[in-house]
């Protein structure tokens, strides 16, 4: 018997997924609130992206893709895509009636904006009261900052990020690979199977609101404790110091990790400097961060005996250890291919090519194979379609 949902065009192959049933609208843009979204499909939603006729800004990145943007395709993967122009009134309409077949609808506009655009949560409560609706913003629903465009970056340099990541006493370094986005986008896919958890017991949707000010913030939860009667300008930073760090070897660099007892005796061994093992001055990692301008220097001329990688298969499982990497390496790494990480996708322009899959494993219900992300509008009449009968839009 033929499906009528547009969301049954989501045809999924494989296992069901924990969240397979549910359906989501993804009116987000940009990372975070797309690849929250991803994270839904990853786990058996059945996602349809809905785009501005001139698509999802990440779209226009640079990339060294030809035709596509490297990015939008690394955190869009498991949807349908549609484009619909919210301010046109049949195309308003066609969201309308999908709100109401839905389980969770996500953006990511200012607070300002959805009530213009007559998609507040007021609003679509009253078409479905079981929606999950889920807003995610740069710096929250309330406060003098609520209507500003919030960006990664701007939200790592304004909450003591950067200045925390650079070197001590020099000029504060962004963290590359949007850390908060990414986050933010895991806490979106937490709040949200969350809030489909509390409706099966109550039977209703809910708003969910999501920020990259709270992600920021909250990837620091070690860092943001003021105890009463302290000066606010402590010590914050949770570098250990001295022998904890990247270290440079004959050939690459090496990250250490040598903050207890025993991989403190350790990797004294395993380097040849067991004579600093029972040295009083060295005899906790706090120490050892005061005196590292006395032990690096004895570290560095010790490693300077192999290389990286080396030094990395030497220390094995007795001492933390990582060789710096580049992200290209990760393709191919033996763990990487024994987790199954990666997999292939068949995408209508770029062709095959290999990407992340599934970040979470799930022993009963694994989840259904991830299929490429949309390009644009390519299901938008098949999906129109299954809403009215028509495909004026």
């Amino acid at each position: 018997m033929a499906t009528s949902s547009p969301f049954d065009l989501v045809g999924r192959s494989g296992a069901p997924g924990p969240l397979s049933g549910v359906r989501v609208l993804d009116l987000s843009s940009y990372i975070a609130g797309p690849y929250g979204c991803t994270m839904l499909a990853d786990q058996g939603a059945a996602v349809i992206k809905i785009e501005p006729p001139d698509g999802d800004n990440l779209r226009k990145y640079p990339s060294t893709l030809q035709d596509e943007s490297r990015a939008f395709i690394g955190v869009n993967r498991g949807k349908l895509g549609i484009t619909l122009d919210l301010k046109q009134p049949a195309q308003h309409a066609v969201l309308l009636k999908l709100v109401r077949e839905a389980d969770v609808l996500v953006h990511n506009f200012r607070p300002s904006v959805p009530k213009r655009l007559g998609i507040d949560h007021e609003q679509l409560n009253l078409i479905n009261p079981r929606l999950i609706y889920c807003a995610l913003t740069g710096y929250g629903e309330t406060g003098p900052m609520k209507d500003k465009a919030g960006y990664d970056q701007v939200l790592q340099t304004m909450t003591g990020m950067c200045v925390l990541q650079g070197k001590r006493g020099g000029a504060p370094e962004i963290i590359y690979g949007s850390v908060v986005d990414y986050y933010a986008a895991a806490l979106l896919a937490a709040g949200v199977s969350s809030a489909l958890f509390e409706r099966e017991r109550s039977g209703l949707g809910q708003f969910v609101g999501v920020s990259l000010l709270r992600s920021a913030l909250t990837m620091q939860s070690a860092r943001m404790v003021w105890v009463d009667g302290e000066s606010p300008d402590i010590g914050r930073d949770m570098r250990s110091g001295g022998v904890t760090g990247i270290h440079p070897a004959r050939e690459g660099h090496l990250y250490i990790s040598a903050n207890t007892p025993h991989f403190w005796k350790a990797l004294c061994a395993k380097v040849g400097l067991p004579q600093l093992v029972d040295d009083p001055r060295y005899d906790s990692v706090r120490k050892r961060a005061q005196h590292g301008d006395e032990i690096v220097p004895l570290l560095h001329a010790a490693l300077a005996a192999r290389t990286a990688l080396e030094w990395e298969a030497w220390f094995g499982d007795e001492v933390p250890c990582a060789a710096a990497r580049r992200v290209e390496d990760m393709f191919e790494h033996p763990q990487v291919v024994a987790e199954q990480m990666m997999t292939t996708f068949d995408h209508p322009v770029v062709g095959r090519y290999r990407g992340v899959t599934q970040p979470i494993r799930f022993g009963r219900t694994p989840g259904p194979t991830p299929f490429t992300a949309p390009t644009l509008g390519q299901d938008t009449e098949a999906v129109v379609a299954r809403v009215d009968g028509t495909v004026d839009v």
